[in-house]
């Protein structure tokens, strides 16, 4: 997964959406504790840290604000490089196939872990090794909660989207499979956990966030695709000159 997103880094990290407050308040009512959360495929730090330094971002409260420490793990060294720092975060760079002895010696001891998120990276995991994964680091049920969560498409206006979804629609040939299980919102996936306290369901759960973006943000936001890098790869170019211009035009 890491290697989708190697020459979009920066571009991932200036132009992906933060979450929103509302969110990390649902998870945070959850757990009985907040001591330790362990944010997996980090990448670079949305979730776990991320000051919201960009124009036009909902303040939302982070990971890191909620918890008195995180650690957040990557499989991509370059995506770290772009996580902010703060005192009670870490970040761990990890291989695809991270054995529990060295998750439990680099990331989090066993049963110590309050709770586990993954923020737009579920569909990249290896999804029974991670669960056994967050098994081992979790504490005990119901004090520890594993969360995950996507984000959908972006809708700013009738014109727009219209441009958005036939190149959205266009570019499907160039998604890794592991795609269609954010377009599903992950409803189809195997989550083999019990309903958290005060809820009769594992989710999906819903809400919402806003961001200010000009075109040029817009437009930097879909190379940050890892569809756009593949396809590029192989000599196409997703944002050629007339739908730059259908999207300046809308």
């Amino acid at each position: 997964m890491a290697n989708l997103f190697l020459n979009q880094a920066k571009q991932y990290a200036a132009t992906r959406p933060a979450y929103p407050m509302e969110l990390f308040e649902f998870i945070a009512s959850k757990t009985p504790r907040h001591d330790l959360a362990w944010d997996v495929g980090t990448g670079s730090g949305q979730a776990a840290a991320s000051q919201l330094t960009c124009p036009g971002l909902v303040a939302g409260l982070q990971l890191a604000k909620l918890y008195k420490d995180v650690v957040g793990t990557d499989t991509s060294a370059q995506q770290l490089s772009y996580a902010p720092r703060l005192p009670n975060t870490r970040y761990v760079h990890t291989p695809p196939d991270l054995p529990l002895e060295r998750l439990h010696a680099d990331v989090a001891p066993p049963g110590s872990v309050d709770v586990v998120t993954v923020a737009q990276a579920f569909h990249w995991l290896d999804l029974p090794r991670f669960y056994a994964q967050a098994r081992s680091v979790l504490r005990a049920a119901p004090h520890g909660v594993l969360a995950a969560w996507c984000y959908t498409e972006p809708r700013v206006g009738a014109a727009v989207d219209a441009v958005f979804w036939r190149l959205y629609n266009a570019s499907q040939p160039h998604w890794a499979p592991n795609r269609k299980m954010v377009d599903d919102e992950y409803r189809s996936v195997d989550f083999p956990f019990d309903p958290v306290v005060g809820e009769a369901h594992t989710g999906p759960f819903e809400f919402s966030t806003e961001r200010r973006m000009d075109l040029g943000d817009y437009l930097t936001y879909i190379t940050s695709w890892s569809a756009y890098q593949t396809a590029k790869d192989k000599g196409v170019e997703m944002l050629d000159e007339d739908t730059v211009k259908d999207f300046a035009a809308a």
